[in-house]
């Protein structure tokens, strides 16, 4: 299902062909070598991006001699372009597998986990017995996931609780993960079991961007921390964990995160120790309630309900 941005889109009667345009300009930011990628002529490409302005009633482009760059406007039509071209992808591939045998693409949004271990066994079953089926892999934060499911443009969710789940339907997954700090070795507090409060309040910390997802009464990190959370020394905050742990390693701070995620092996810097009280995470696999699936999709989920 569209959002309304995207209906708006398609209400002014735009043609899927002039999004591709679009975006093949604001991606080689020069409307010369947009057209030369696209195998048009300049002015045809000029009178094509000129009828777009003029049918949303606003400048998607800031001109200049040798390049272009997005108006305000003009990078929100790229972000809603981008879920309509992904969206018309997707379905024409849902259509082609219907053709042959089972077949076709399944998209899947998570978190970062080690968890995801068991949903993997189930499509590596899947890959042995039907190696058409692609599956691609969005890592993203939880509003990055659960808004490319209202939008259909993932399948299925792997996210944390808490969350509102009135929307979708839920598979609980059986493994749980616990939170702690990621540190260097030959830190002082490395030589401990587990780390309570006192021990890490004054510590500059590197934080997931998901730790300041609102509502903060719904967030399991600021319930750990209470009253005292905007009383942190936070040193940086991260969307990729790789980066982050190369931060740790560098001394800029000690990262609060999941287990299991960091190299802690004998040959690794790091290492992980848990926060006490003890704080676990349950994970959960989500759809959209009354999602019509394609026969990939569909065979996935079957095969997940059947496991968990």
């Amino acid at each position: 299902m569209l959002d309304r941005h995207s209906k708006y889109l398609y209400h002014y009667g735009m043609e899927i062909r002039v999004l591709r345009y679009f975006l093949t300009v604001a991606q080689e930011g020069s409307i010369t070598a947009a057209a030369n990628y696209l195998h048009l002529t300049q002015p045809t490409l000029s009178r094509q991006l000129q009828d777009l302005e003029k049918e949303l009633g606003q400048k998607l482009l800031i001109r200049t001699n040798h390049n272009v760059s997005l108006t305000p406007e003009g990078i929100i039509l790229r972000k809603r372009a981008e879920q309509i071209l992904d969206m018309v992808e997707k379905t024409e591939n849902e259509f082609s597998s219907l053709k042959n045998e089972i077949a076709g693409e399944i998209f899947i949004g998570s978190g970062e986990t080690s968890t995801l271990t068991s949903v993997m066994d189930v499509i590596k079953e899947i890959r042995d017995e039907y190696p058409k089926i692609i599956f691609h892999l969005y890592s993203g934060i939880l509003e990055d996931v659960t808004e490319r499911i209202d939008n259909g443009l993932l399948d299925f969710g792997i996210i944390m609780q808490p969350s509102d789940l009135s929307k979708y339907n839920v598979i609980n997954l059986p493994d749980k993960d616990i939170w702690g700090i990621v540190m260097r070795k030959d830190d002082k507090l490395a030589k401990k079991d587990f780390l309570t409060f006192e021990d890490i309040e004054n510590l500059p910390l590197i934080l997931s961007k998901k730790v300041f997802r609102k509502p903060v009464t719904d967030n399991e990190f600021f319930k750990w921390f209470h009253e005292k959370k905007d009383k942190l020394n936070i040193a940086a905050t991260h969307t990729l964990f790789y980066n982050a742990a190369l931060m740790v390693e560098c001394g800029i701070g000690y990262m609060f995160t999941l287990n299991n995620l960091a190299n802690t092996s004998k040959y690794s810097n790091l290492c992980f120790r848990p926060i006490k009280p003890l704080m676990e995470t349950d994970w959960r696999i989500i759809w959209k309630k009354y999602q019509v699936f394609s026969p990939a999709a569909k065979l996935f989920l079957d095969k997940l309900q059947q496991k968990f």
